[in-house]
């Protein structure tokens, strides 16, 4: 299994959203995106670039009180789950891996903000977690798990 690793920092809110359009442009279906950091630390931000990177144009939100936001209109769909809620046992109850999978939707992008409350993965996935760095905006731990990220230059 391909495990690649970046640590970097976004110095800023339109750093985060441009790392996500990336993501929205480049990634293929099937991909899942676990979000985790504290309260305004990005995630949302970071999905909201995911959006705009594949072109949805409808405003995207978290959705911590609905629990699960989908957005089809770009070049792929976008399913956005918020987890701060939760316990285990009703993620579970919540069957993510629908999304993931494909199964009753079309495959697309699984953007998971506090991911930590998964209890258990998918396959293969990208780890994003986003951190308040004391001088420069936001530390990022990155991780790609089964999933190739080529283009995705991050010496710029």
């Amino acid at each position: 299994m391909i495990v690649d690793r970046f640590d970097f920092i976004l110095t800023d809110t339109e750093a985060t959203a441009h790392l996500g359009s990336l993501l929205g442009q480049h990634l293929k279906a099937g991909i899942v995106i676990l979000l985790e950091g504290n309260l305004g630390t990005g995630k949302t931000t970071l999905v909201q670039g995911i959006g705009k990177g594949l072109g949805i144009t409808e405003s995207i939100v978290s959705p911590t009180f609905t629990l699960i936001n989908e957005y089809t209109e770009g070049r792929l769909p976008l399913y956005h789950l918020d987890l701060y809620r939760l316990e285990p046992e009703e993620v579970t109850a919540l069957h993510p891996e629908v999304y993931w999978e494909g199964i009753d939707v079309d495959l697309g992008i699984t953007a998971i903000e506090w991911a930590e409350r998964l209890p258990y993965l998918p396959q293969s996935y990208i780890s994003i977690r986003l951190s308040h760095h004391n001088l420069h905006g936001r530390q990022v731990e990155l991780s790609a798990v089964g999933v190739q990220l080529n283009f995705l230059d991050l010496t710029k």
